[in-house]
């Protein structure tokens, strides 16, 4: 591995410093092996960075590989290309999976590597593709690292490095130079960054916080998803309508007013405050069942999903609500500071929409859609003009014109035809929700949590609509058993686990059995 430096008896260098980085594209890999190098050779070191590419942007980082050495008897040591399973001081990761993907390689050994990784996310296409929560168990990965590694530093350094106006292998360089494993002292590190000469200032002020954090509380425990944070409806809104409704959220549950007033936020951006009071309306009458079956034993567990999937099912994604989301300001805020775009930058988007011809009838009063409904000749030939695939860029003019006149019809969507679909199928399903209540408690709850299948519009809306319609079909069957609400609740990940309904089916043969 090395030459012209003594080496111990298990074969690797005395003093040699071996250091990894996993990193992906736009982290900074290369900068911060870069920094590492230029650090070590300002100390009189021999370094050495090497690089092997991932095979696509996310199905494998890029692996970073420096070595490091203090000369010695004039003699220049011979550095290897690659790193050596069990034969690593420091490995870094650049993203909490990455960090696991150096374990199961070998990379990180508990009797010699500091894992020094960021504790974000990064979700693979693998975790984005299931159609329900497919993101990996992050507390899985951070146990084995802290089995794997003799030392874990290891906390949220994406965040703190955006709050810092700079990139992940500022903070990570940081986390390094706290970590001790480098034998050079803090100041090295900062001329380091300093030498590299772009975005300076940043980069210090993140691979300052980074240092401090290490030093402080060098190991933070993860979340499989981001804190739910619930704000309270205000005591006055300054205005009469809303503060009235501020009223009746204060007169429910205690245990249930988080959820109810960001559903009543929900329902009246969606449409507006009287759409908020029939909420309201509908979730009385479910609390009031609720609470006649013990709820207050059970912290109401019913009303708050119901709070929550009532809110859902009346703000159903339809042609006008996709257009509104689409041409908001605070859309494009978001896309500006996810892509890092300077403030004169100019940033464009295309958006994809896809309406068939089912929403446009459904876009139309009751009547009119249903009447063009009737009339397949007449749909076959709207579809070959309605059912593409369109590319609209809002930064347009014409782009911007056709989504705000789409946005447009969403004032008046109580007379379509959609509208009166979905009003008629939520109160089925709620009908059946009660029904399971007065069954058994747990199955209600289960019941209205059927509700996150559907989501969406176009076709992802309709494959979702009939697993649901599949799922809540075969409530009747469970309403008898103990078990009940487990099977339900195995019913609901299998409809979410494949986009083809094959799991769904089997578990729905294995009910028919039972």
């Amino acid at each position: 591995m090395s030459g012209g430096v003594a080496t111990r008896a298990s074969g690797r260098s005395s003093e040699r410093i071996s250091l990894a980085i996993l990193a992906m594209g736009g982290q900074g890999g290369g900068v911060l092996a870069d920094w590492i190098v230029s650090l070590a050779e300002s100390q009189g070191w021999a370094a050495q960075s090497t690089s092997v590419p991932g095979v696509a942007q996310r199905t494998g980082a890029t692996i970073y590989y420096i070595e490091m050495a203090p000369p010695k008897d004039g003699a220049e040591p011979v550095f290897a290309l690659m790193p050596t399973p069990g034969d690593l001081d420091v490995v870094m990761a650049a993203e909490l999976m990455e960090a696991g993907r150096s374990v199961l390689r070998g990379l990180v050994t508990p009797d010699q590597t500091t894992l020094i990784a960021s504790t974000h996310r990064a979700l693979a296409v693998v975790e984005k593709q299931t159609p329900g929560d497919g993101v990996a168990d992050p507390a899985v990965v951070s146990l084995a690292t802290e089995f794997a590694a003799k030392r874990v530093i290891a906390f949220n350094m994406e965040a703190m490095a955006k709050a810092k106006g700079s990139v992940i292998s500022a903070t990570m360089f940081g986390a390094l130079a706290a970590s001790g494993t480098l034998p050079f002292p803090r100041s090295a590190f900062e001329d380091a960054i300093r030498a590299g000469g772009a975005g300076v200032e940043s980069s210090l002020h993140a691979f300052n916080a980074a240092f401090d954090q290490t030093k402080a509380n060098p190991l933070e425990p993860v979340r499989r998803s981001p804190e739910k944070r619930f704000v309270n409806w205000p005591e006055k809104t300054g205005d009469a309508d809303l503060d009235r409704i501020g009223e009746r959220i204060r007169a429910f549950p205690l245990e249930a007013q988080p959820m109810i007033a960001t559903g009543a936020r929900k329902v009246i951006d969606y449409l507006d405050p009287a759409y908020g009071r029939e909420y309201l309306d509908r979730l009385a009458a479910l609390a009031e069942r609720d609470r006649a079956q013990g709820g207050a034993d059970k912290a109401f567990a019913f009303t708050v999903a119901a709070a929550k999937y009532v809110a859902t099912a009346m703000a159903y994604d339809d042609v006008p609500r996709v257009a509104d989301l689409k041409i908001r300001s605070s859309r494009q805020q978001r896309v500006r500071k996810e892509v890092g775009a300077a403030p004169d930058a100019i940033v464009t988007t295309t958006e994809f929409f896809h309406p068939r011809v089912e929403e446009l009838c459904a876009s139309l009063p009751k009547a009119l859609g249903e009447w063009i409904e009737a009339r397949p000749r007449l749909v076959a030939g709207l579809r070959k003009f309605v059912d593409r695939g369109r590319r609209i860029r809002p930064n347009t003019i014409a782009g911007y014109l056709m989504l705000a006149a789409a946005a447009s019809l969403g004032p008046r969507r109580r007379n379509t035809l959609r509208h009166a679909r979905e009003t008629a199928h939520r109160e089925a399903w709620l009908k059946v929700a009660v029904e399971a209540l007065d069954a058994r408690y747990e199955l209600g709850v289960e019941a209205l949590a059927c509700r996150r299948l559907v989501k969406g519009y176009s076709d992802t809306h309709a494959r979702g609509l009939s697993k649901f319609d599949r799922v809540i079909g075969a409530v009747p069957k469970l309403a008898g058993r103990e078990d009940g609400p487990a099977w339900l609740d195995r019913l609901k990940r299998a409809a979410l686990a494949d986009e083809n309904g094959v799991a769904l089916d089997g578990v729905l043969k294995t009910i028919a059995t039972l």
